[in-house]
């Protein structure tokens, strides 16, 4: 399979446009933004009487080609047209129209320069694909070195997956120092003979790979000390040290509470208090929730703990299959894996950016579309690196290939070779599904909040690709 090139967001894909009104438009309008926002209230009530409404084209790209995504609509397309609840006058105020391309050409929009102040998000690698506007007066950041080979790690090959440059050095030891003092001396996460894993996790290059455009380190520690305990409860509730299916859902419970705080009585209120330093899993919930909640919106928050009530029900899921022995079929397995999965990380690049994503705008059904297909490609890409780990782990271990090939009745090797292609698909599925709403939606918070999560599927790779300190590929090649 050709290898892809490093922009993460490659094709356009129809959505509804018109879902998104005036009041979505974000903070700090320009006038010229301002009339991109009436359109596009008009064009959502046009849509509502049925009218107003054009077919628009979507183009999927072959496997292995590169395209930039335009926030524009109109483009060639293998799969059919679908209708777009949007008119040339939605898209015109926010961008310039680009004549369509021939398959894996690359399309770039003509920026329109405004008086007013535009959110300029992330740049480099992974970013150009939805640039937006920006004052004229903003100076040009310079462009970021190509990026270098991994120092060690290989991908898997035919695996779809975009490069990203080596992350920054300097913020990454940081990172990983406060980190590592958090574990050690805030919530007393681990023993000492842990600490070799617990640094050869690298949650410190991890977190800076898939949030580059995150303002200081204190926005990264966000992300990195919610990762660190999400981990630290799947490993000791669930997994590596001492976890089990038996009794999960009541642990589960009680530390979901560390997220989404108990109201009680004032007699059982202490009590519960208490309960949420009982063990390191609910003391690492409890102290990064703390801290994630002081630095962001309500709705933020509140969508966070909607996620990982997801990531709950997809453990009990596993664990109740463990229980009876149960080998899902193939697409009963893809549905846990949509809850037990990365999600909640690419929910918040909002938050580690330092910026709101609308929660009208999060819950637009393209978006969460959009964040579904991110969280399950990334989810088979940690299923294939830990194909390898999971076999040496006692009892059978569920990941994609081994179900596929159990259910399908294929070896081994074939059962792997599958999953790939089914991790592709997801990608190009992903991809088109966020280029069409970029298209349909060029709003600049939906367009930052789309790159951000192109970014993290892209950081997410990187790190299990060179993290051969926990992974290694099998000998299928």
């Amino acid at each position: 399979m050709p290898e892809p090139g490093p922009s993460p967001l490659q094709s356009s894909l129809p959505t509804a446009a018109a879902h998104f009104g005036i009041h979505l438009l974000g903070r700090a309008a320009t006038p010229t933004e301002t009339a991109g926002a009436a359109a596009l209230t008009a064009a959502a009530a046009a849509a509502a009487t049925g009218a107003g409404t054009t077919p628009v084209a979507a183009s999927v790209p072959a496997a292995g080609t590169v395209a930039a995504v335009a926030p524009v609509i109109g483009a060639a397309s293998a799969a059919g047209t679908l209708p777009v609840a949007a008119t040339a006058s939605v898209v015109a105020p926010a961008a310039v129209a680009a004549p369509a391309s021939p398959a894996g050409a690359v399309v770039t929009a003509t920026p329109v320069p405004g008086p007013g102040f535009v959110l300029p998000g992330p740049t480099g690698l992974g970013t150009a694909a939805l640039s937006l506007a920006r004052r004229e007066a903003a100076p040009e950041l310079p462009e970021p070195p190509a990026p270098a080979a991994p120092v060690e790690g290989r991908p898997i090959p035919g695996l779809y997956f975009h490069p990203v440059p080596e992350p920054d050095p300097v913020r990454v030891d940081e990172v990983s120092r406060r980190i590592k003092s958090w574990a050690l001396d805030e919530v007393q996460l681990y023993p000492e003979d842990w600490e070799g894993e617990f640094d050869g996790f690298s949650v410190g290059r991890y977190m800076v790979a898939c949030h580059p455009d995150a303002p200081t380190v204190d926005h990264l520690m966000l992300a990195t000390r919610l990762m660190v305990a999400e981990n630290a409860v799947d490993d000791c509730y669930c997994e590596d040290h001492g976890g089990s299916p038996i009794g999960l859902g009541g642990r589960l419970l009680l530390a979901h509470t560390a997220l989404d705080p108990l109201h009680t009585t004032t007699e059982y209120q202490p009590l519960w208090a208490e309960s949420l330093h009982a063990d390191a899993p609910r003391r690492a919930y409890r102290s990064a929730m703390e801290y994630f909640v002081d630095q962001s919106t309500p709705s933020q928050a509140d969508r966070f703990r909607h996620d990982m009530a997801r990531l709950h029900m997809g453990y009990l899921a596993e664990a109740a299959w463990a229980e009876t022995d149960h080998m899902p079929e193939v697409w009963e397995y893809l549905a846990m894996r949509q809850f037990n999965n990365f999600r909640p990380c690419p929910t918040i690049t909002d938050t580690v950016g330092g910026y709101e994503l609308p929660a009208d705008l999060h819950a637009q059904p393209a978006m969460q579309r959009v964040l579904a297909l991110a969280g399950n490609a990334t989810t088979i890409v940690n299923d294939l690196y830990s194909y390898m780990k999971e076999l040496d782990s006692p009892g059978t271990h569920l990941n994609l290939p081994v179900v596929i090939a159990d259910r399908e009745g294929v070896s081994d090797r074939e059962g792997y070779l599958k999953a790939v292609e089914v991790h592709n698909d997801l990608m190009r599925d992903f991809e088109a599904e966020a280029a069409a709403l970029a298209a349909a939606c060029p709003v600049p918070t939906v367009q930052r909040f789309l790159r951000g999560v192109a970014v993290w599927v892209d950081g997410n790779h990187y790190w299990h690709q060179t993290n051969t300190y926990r992974y290694s590929l099998p000998d299928f090649w």
